[in-house]
């Protein structure tokens, strides 16, 4: 009786591991490693995910991560694990649009992780496969704005990169009330000043464009 009850168990066991990993070798398969986003992150911008080992210190020091939907370290939790499902809520996601790219993550990495390169190769994907956070629109629209205006005069001018922005974003109100100080201490320039040679700034604009299939 006691043989039959654990050969019952063994049995048992048995049937969960095999099962176990024909799930897993299902969830290999769907995943593809090679076309995933953490493969595609390292051959494009050349930072190496595995090397973080969780330590937590870009997120402990990170002065926006109690804003973020995902936090920084877990951002490149999730690209390690690479599980179906992950790569959508990372494109997705608020937090890729609120790095502010300070590199204060970078600075307290004891494994020199480029956590900002991640972030900004994580927003390109977004924009291309236009899966943007609602909530990052307007944030969006200001680094539209904003290269539009470099692309255009070689350089940053403050008024057209305002009116730009709040055409896109019709957020006409926002902040006008700075708008007279400023002007009288010649912070705007209603009059856009240009480099020499604007038009080699547009070609690298457009060779830019032509690389990532029409998205600046």
């Amino acid at each position: 009786m006691i043989i039959c009850s654990i050969q019952l168990i063994f049995f048992c066991i048995k049937r969960q591991l095999n099962r176990f990993n024909i799930e897993i070798v299902h969830e290999s398969i769907e995943t593809k490693p090679g076309n995933s986003l953490k493969s595609r992150l390292e051959e494009s911008v050349g930072v190496i995910v595995s090397h973080c080992y969780q330590c937590g210190k870009c997120t402990a020091g990170c002065p926006l991560n109690e804003d973020m939907d995902i936090k920084p370290n877990q951002v490149l939790r999730m690209l390690q694990a690479e599980l179906p499902g992950y790569e959508d809520r990372l494109l997705s996601s608020l937090s890729i649009w609120l790095c502010l790219a300070c590199d204060t993550c970078y600075s307290r990495c004891p494994q020199e992780v480029k956590l900002s390169q991640v972030m900004d190769f994580l927003r390109q994907e977004s924009v291309r496969q236009n899966k943007v956070n609602p909530k990052a629109k307007d944030i969006l629209s200001f680094h539209k704005a904003f290269l539009e205006t470099i692309e255009k005069n070689g350089k940053l001018n403050e008024v057209w990169l305002t009116l730009n922005y709040k055409l896109k974003t019709l957020n006409m109100i926002q902040d006008v009330q700075k708008a007279p100080s400023m002007f009288f201490k010649g912070k705007l320039n209603p009059i856009p000043s240009r480099i020499q040679h604007v038009k080699e700034m547009e070609k690298i604009f457009q060779r830019i464009s032509e690389n990532e299939g029409g998205d600046k």
